[in-house]
């Protein structure tokens, strides 16, 4: 169950009443020059009391495509909430964002330093303020990611095992799919966790890209786990799923058998058996021609859509056990 007696919090030191909207300045770091670097947090409190819920993307600088879903949560005005708080923040990792990659200058994965520390790293001590002076007073945080480079995503909502308050969000999200995944080691998610926050977290699409759909899928998603706590305006209406969420117990990736110029036939979300034809693998001089099959009957959940890949690499991720 999420609190809901909160007159006030407090975001970066800064206290926030019932019925106030902020926009708080999450000052990180400077530049060579000396020019502050920040990070925007939008705040939105109802003056009804009710639970806060956080909405994070961009802990990657490469991964938009959760930057744009947060964005039309604050554009759309969904981010206004019938009681309790909404809390935004598009981008994490601006120094990632600005320059088109995926790390801090520093070289440190964000995802990879949390709890963090005050006297570490600077990716290191974003993370230990982000968990100290903002998570504190945050209930459910859902957090927007996407694929890798090449490797595009089906919308899906992963969590861990065992969890059933997180079952349940998961499946009112209503993602395509829900992935169990193990928690990483001194990620974002991983942290929150062992605070006892409960977090979700939202993949789809891949990095440097911005797809509609996937966007759609997560601003949806929003909107009915608003409407969960009856938080989401009454101008606003969250729509069913129009298909059942599918809980994935168990996967597999398709490798590629050789190295070439690499064609995919069958896109994300696509129910598949085995022997059935995935892709193709061709060489530059018309003499390889090598059809990429699937062992196991599943759905793709993962399509590699580089043109020239390696032996080895991961060519789609197929569903090996599924329950809807």
């Amino acid at each position: 169950m999420l609190k809901e007696n909160r007159n006030t919090i407090t975001i970066l030191g800064e206290e926030i009443p019932l019925g106030a909207s902020r926009e708080i300045n999450f000052n990180i770091a400077k530049l060579h020059t000396a020019t502050k670097i920040e990070i925007p947090i939008i705040i939105e409190r109802s003056k009804t009391p009710g639970p806060t819920i956080l909405f994070s993307a961009g802990i990657h600088g490469d991964e938009i495509n959760g930057v744009d879903i947060v964005r039309q949560l604050i554009a759309r005005r969904i981010n206004r909430p019938k009681r309790g708080t909404i809390i935004c923040m598009p981008i994490l990792n601006i120094f990632g964002f600005l320059s088109s990659k995926r790390a801090f200058p520093d070289g440190r994965d964000l995802n990879r330093v949390f709890p963090g520390s005050s006297n570490g790293s600077l990716a290191s001590r974003v993370a230990h303020r982000l968990m100290h002076e903002i998570i504190p007073d945050v209930d459910l945080i859902i957090d927007f990611h996407t694929g890798g480079a090449s490797r595009f995503n089906a919308a899906q909502i992963r969590i861990v095992r065992n969890q059933p308050e997180l079952n349940d969000l998961a499946r009112i999200f209503g993602a395509p799919f829900v992935l169990y995944s193990n928690h990483i080691g001194k990620s974002f998610r991983n942290a929150c966790f062992q605070l006892g926050k409960p977090i979700l977290l939202y993949e789809g699409g891949k990095s440097f890209f911005v797809d509609d759909n996937i966007s759609k899928v997560g601003v949806e998603g929003v909107k009915r786990i608003l409407a969960h706590y009856d938080m989401l305006h009454h101008r606003i209406k969250a729509n069913p799923p129009k298909l059942p969420t599918v809980f994935i117990e168990e996967s597999k990736w398709i490798r590629a058998k050789q190295s070439g110029m690499f064609k995919s036939i069958v896109k994300v979300n696509t129910k598949v058996k085995v022997d059935d034809v995935l892709g193709q693998i061709t060489d530059p001089y018309g003499k390889v021609y090598h059809e990429v099959k699937t062992t196991l009957d599943g759905y793709v959940i993962n399509v590699n859509e580089a043109s020239l890949v390696y032996q080895g690499d991961a060519l789609f991720h197929i569903t090996k056990v599924v329950s809807d």
